[in-house]
């Protein structure tokens, strides 16, 4: 579907893009907590922290992109 108005800036654009990915680290928030709890109720299960092990490598390689720093430097940083 076409759209006869104006394109969007690239300032519009990253600000809406900002956005987007503030509300999303709220969902992540929230989905976390929810996770917490079903970790919680069966401490025994190993999926819970083999889904979070893939979480914080997602994140890591987000950090690792956006900043420019070393994977091992992102590393040191979580084990301090």
């Amino acid at each position: 579907m076409a759209t006869n108005g104006p394109k969007p800036t690239a300032a519009q654009t990253y600000a809406a893009r900002r956005a987007d990915i503030a509300r999303l680290v709220d969902v992540l928030e929230l989905e976390l907590e929810k996770f917490d709890q079903r970790a919680a109720a069966e401490p025994q299960r190993w999926d819970y922290p083999g889904t979070l092990d893939y979480v914080r490598t997602s994140l890591i390689d987000l950090v690792e992109g956006l900043s420019g720093m070393e994977r091992e430097r992102i590393e040191e940083f979580l084990a301090e």
